[in-house]
Formats: C-alpha cells, sequence, structure tokens
C-alpha cells in the first residue's frame, strides 16, 4: 500500500494502527532513536571528556566547560530547525530528515576518532566543538520532520497516541546509550573504558547509521505534503511566512512560552540535571546511576506514551500544565527526599556541621559569567571547587575586618598566606579542606547499603512521570497548531529554541548557580521559573488542539 492509499479518507478517518501506519512509526521511530542515541552519549560521558579533552584546567571548571561544550549542541539546534524546517516544507519529509540522520551519523563518529588535548593540545577541544555543532544542528531538523511525518499520517483522534511514538524516542535513545556505556564499561573494566574504551560507544553509531539509512530509504513520503504539492499550495517561502506574518509569529511564540520551554526544563531535570545531581552532588557511583537511569527511563517510554494516549480525550493543555504545576510545587521536597534516600550521611553531616566560607568580594569569583566577579584563580575559588567536588552545601559571607577562612563545624581552615597562583599552597589549601570535611564525617561517596533504594526508585519514577506529562501530549500540540504549508519550519524554530535553549542550557546553568550560591538545591529555581512561567501563558492564550483537522 503507498502514499496514496494512506491519504485516503477511509484510512485517514480511521482510529486503528494498519500495516502502513505501523511501518510510518517504527521506520520515523528508529531513526530518531539512533539519533538521539548518539546525541546523548557526550551527557553520559561528560566526566571522561572533560578529562581528555579540557585536562589543562582544575577538575571543575573542566568538567564545565563540558557541559558547555554540550550545551553548544543544543543552542545551534534551532539553526538547523531553521535550515532544515525549510527544506522539509519545500522539499519533503522524508529526504529532509534523511539528511539530518547522515549528518548525525557521521558526526558521532567522528567523536570516537578524535585525539586527546594530551596528544594534539587545543585542537581537540576546538574539533570537538565543531563536532558537537553539526550534531547539533541534524537533531534540530530532524525531531521535527520526524514529528510532523507522523502526525500527517495519523488518525485525527488518535494523533497524541502517534506523536507519543516519537516521543518516546528520547528515554529509548537515552536507554540505549546508557545500556552500551554500561556494557562496555563492564566489559573492559573503568581503568580501560576511561583510558580508551569510552570511544567504543561512539564507534558504534557508524553500524546503527547504516541500519537507520536502510529503513529511512524505503519510507514514502507524507500523504499529506504530496497532497500540497500536487494542489500547488506549497509555500515558496516557509520561513519568511511562518516569521515574518504577524498571526503566524504569534503562534510560534505561544507555541514557545506557552508549551515548549516548560517541557524542556521539566524533561531535562528527568533525564540530565537528576543523573548530575546523584552523581556529582550525592556521591552516587556512575555505575549504579547508570542503572537508576535505564529504570527510569524504561518507565519513561510508558508514562509518555500513556500521556499522549490520555490527551487524545482529555485535551493536550491539561496535561502539559498540571506536569509543568506539578514539578514547580513538588521539585524541592522530591530533590530534598532524594538527597536522604541516597546519602544520609551527607544530609547528617549538613545538620550537625555545617559549612561557611568567609571570603572578600574581591577574591571570590561569582561562577556565573554574566555577573563574574573577583579572581577566579584565587583562593576563594580553590576552597568553593573542593566543596562543590564533594556535593558540600555552604554558606558564603563576605570578609570585612577578619581573615578570610573556611568554617566546618567547629573546625577553621584558614586561606593560606600565599599568592593565589602558588600550586603548593593551592593543593594543600584544598587537601586541608578535605582532611576537615573528613574528620567531620562528610562521606567521600554515597554509601548504597544505607540507601532507602525502594524510596529512590520511586522519586525518579515521580521525576520521569513530570517530565512525561510535559513531553507527551507536546508533540500533537505542536503538529496542530501550525498550517500545513509551514508546519515543518513553524515547529522546528519555538521546539528548537525551547529544547536547545531553555532546555539545554538546564545542566550548565543549574551547575553554575550551585557553585555560586553552594546551595545543592539552588539550581532548581531555573525549572521551577520556566515551568510556572509555561503554565500561566499556556493556561491563557495556548488554543486547545486536540482533534483539530490538519490537511
Amino acid at each position: 500500500m503507498g502514499a496514496t492509499d494512506i491519504s485516503s479518507p477511509a484510512i485517514h478517518t480511521s482510529r486503528h494502527f494498519n500495516r502502513e501506519r505501523i511501518k510510518v512509526v517504527v521506520a520515523s521511530s528508529l531513526g530518531t532513536i539512533i539519533e538521539w542515541y548518539e546525541f546523548f552519549l557526550y551527557a553520559y560521558l561528560s566526566q571522561i571528556i572533560a578529562v581528555k579533552f579540557f585536562s589543562g584546567v582544575n577538575e571543575t571548571l573542566g568538567f564545565l566547560f563540558a557541559l558547555i561544550t554540550f550545551a553548544i549542541g543544543f543552542l545551534v539546534r534551532p539553526i538547523g530547525g531553521l535550515v532544515f524546517g525549510r527544506l522539509g516544507d519545500t522539499v519533503g519529509r522524508k529526504r529532509t530528515f534523511l539528511i539530518t540522520l547522515v549528518l548525525m551519523g557521521l558526526s558521532t563518529v567522528a567523536v570516537g576518532l578524535l585525539p586527546t588535548h594530551a596528544q594534539v593540545g587545543l585542537a581537540a577541544p576546538i574539533m570537538l566543538v565543531m563536532l558537537r555543532v553539526i550534531q547539533g544542528l541534524a537533531i534540530g531538523g530532524e525531531y521535527g520532520g520526524a514529528l510532523v511525518y507522523v502526525a500527517e499520517h495519523a488518525p485525527r483522534k488518535r494523533r497524541g497516541l502517534f506523536t507519543g511514538f516519537i516521543q518516546i524516542t528520547v528515554p529509548i535513545g537515552l536507554l540505549m546509550s546508557v545500556g552500551v556505556i554500561s556494557l562496555t564499561q563492564g566489559g573492559l573494566g573503568d581503568a580501560a573504558f576511561n583510558d580508551w574504551g569510552w570511544r567504543i560507544p561512539f564507534l558504534l553509531a557508524g553500524p546503527f547509521l547504516i541500519l537507520a539509512i536502510w529503513v529511512r530509504t524505503k519510507m514514502e513520503e507524507s500523504p499529506v505534503f504530496l497532497q500540497m504539492k500536487s494542489e500547488g499550495t506549497e509555500s515558496r517561502s516557509p520561513l519568511k511566512e511562518a516569521f515574518a506574518t504577524r498571526a503566524n509569529l504569534r503562534i510560534s511564540v505561544i507555541a514557545l512560552l506557552g508549551g515548549v520551554a516548560g517541557q524542556a526544563v521539566v524533561w531535562q531535570t528527568a533525564t540530565l540535571y537528576v543523573m548530575f545531581f546523584m552523581n556529582k552532588t550525592l556521591g552516587v557511583e556512575s555505575s549504579t546511576t547508570n542503572n537508576l537511569m535505564i529504570l527510569l527511563m524504561v518507565s519513561g517510554v510508558v508514562f509518555l506514551l500513556f500521556f499522549a494516549w490520555i490527551s487524545d480525550f482529555i485535551g493536550r493543555k491539561p496535561v502539559i500544565i498540571t506536569g509543568c504545576v506539578a514539578a514547580a510545587l513538588l521539585y524541592f521536597p522530591i530533590f530534598n527526599s532524594l538527597a536522604i534516600s541516597a546519602n544520609p550521611a551527607l544530609v547528617l553531616a549538613h545538620e550537625n556541621s555545617p559549612v561557611t566560607l568567609v571570603a572578600g568580594k574581591a577574591d571570590c569569583a561569582s561562577g556565573l559569567p554574566f555577573l563574574n566577579s573577583g579572581n577566579r584563580d584565587g583562593l576563594c575559588n580553590v576552597a568553593k571547587n573542593t566543596l562543590n567536588g564533594r556535593g558540600v552545601a555552604f554558606r558564603m559571607i563576605e570578609a570585612e575586618d577578619g581573615p578570610a577562612h573556611v568554617q566546618i563545624g567547629d573546625r577553621t581552615v584558614p586561606f593560606p598566606d600565599a599568592a593565589p597562583e602558588d600550586e603548593v599552597a593551592r593543593t594543600q589549601f584544598a587537601k586541608e579542606i578535605q582532611d576537615h570535611l573528613n574528620a567531620e564525617n562528610y562521606p567521600a561517596k554515597a554509601d548504597m547499603t544505607k540507601a532507602n533504594m525502594p524510596r529512590i526508585i520511586f522519586l525518579l519514577m515521580v521525576i520521569v512521570a513530570l517530565g512525561a506529562m510535559t513531553l507527551g501530549p507536546l508533540g500533537a500540540q505542536l503538529v496542530e497548531i501550525f498550517p500545513t504549508k509551514i508546519r515543518y519550519s513553524g515547529l522546528s524554530l519555538p521546539f528548537n529554541i525551547g529544547n536547545g535553549w531553555f532546555g539545554g542550557l538546564l545542566p550548565t546553568i543549574t551547575f553554575m548557580i550551585t557553585q555560586h550560591t553552594g546551595d545543592i538545591y539552588a539550581g532548581l529555581w531555573y525549572p521551577i521559573i520556566i515551568a510556572s512561567g509555561t503554565a500561566l501563558i499556556a493556561l491563557f492564550f495556548m488554543p486547545e488542539t486536540r482533534g483539530s483537522e490538519i490537511n
């Protein structure tokens, strides 16, 4: 059965899956799964990448640079959305996301072949950034195209469920990346994996790419696009029509601020931030975190399909708004409970031996580039980096007359009387802080024998359910809100700005907020504020699109 059959009225109004629709969903989903696998490999290997490509700076700054490089892939996504969105609205959906697939696959394989900073110096991070740019451009064009392609084949009253199968490609791609990393690391051992084995998951993108290309070449063009072309109603300038026309620009702004922005931060909190929080802040071992993330992503698939399906009955708006509001209200108690459950010794040490950093403002850099002040290489930042590296919460007090020091319970660690660039003094200062933290029973790592694993799993399930409430129905909502002739271009920009900027910057922004304030929960204010704003804008300005005609 070809594309003409799919677009016939009898099939288009049917509520059920048939052979052609199953082929459309599988072919679209498979390619997108592989793209997300490739894209998120970087996130899960960010600590190793920080060592391999940013070894010229201290550990904390190297990790921050690795996060910034990860964020670059998100930042360029809107450009990819514009470029490939225009192609999708002019030359076709199928051809366009075949191109994006090839770009993503080749750039991912190339990451696995890159020389490290120790081998070629500054050229290594420069090449890494260039490849992340290509990856970001590719995923910016891929995801919107897959949503449009599936939705334009889907029955009107089951469009939420059908597009839900594209939404689950995100957790499945994450699941694949975590699974491949865990198997490779388990087979090689930590030492070999950290040395050279980290390249294997990137190189495996090669055979995955060949499989995905074969599947994509078997796909038919979207029947809605073919109908538009046959009737001569396509847009000759989709970008201009989508964003230079006041009515369409208004749709894009509402879609971004009243839908995608909140979805992006809530979903990224469930998939990326919670991983960094568990691993970097609470000190949970990477192997345990990976196993928990596998469970989290499996449940995410179920939750995404459920909320996508339920939106076909109660609407897209109620589900998305509820997810945003619930996230804003529950994040602080959930993450506090997660800390108590995963590392009770750390929470107890915070209560019994609170830490205070007393230093002059001129000695301490902000940690936030746009609020930067003070000496970034000073001894104050040695203290902050040491404390942040242990997941230790601390309070900042500006020194007036007294000497700068770190107060850990009843113990005082004075700043050394040495120049900030004195490497021996810096190393000794960091060691003294570590020794006093140990003396005050601050754990170096989480002891999982004392963790409450059932409660950890429950809390993670709640976090991913909130993310699924915002992401599950969003694909159908975006497709339904834009007219056919600018649909690919129209939805690609707000979707990629939301997920590329609001969501993609979340790990970097939350990490810098935490580093600056010393409060391990302060970074949560970022997703809470964005999600709250999205809920309000959606409530008053976003139309309900369930069941609308898109032909």
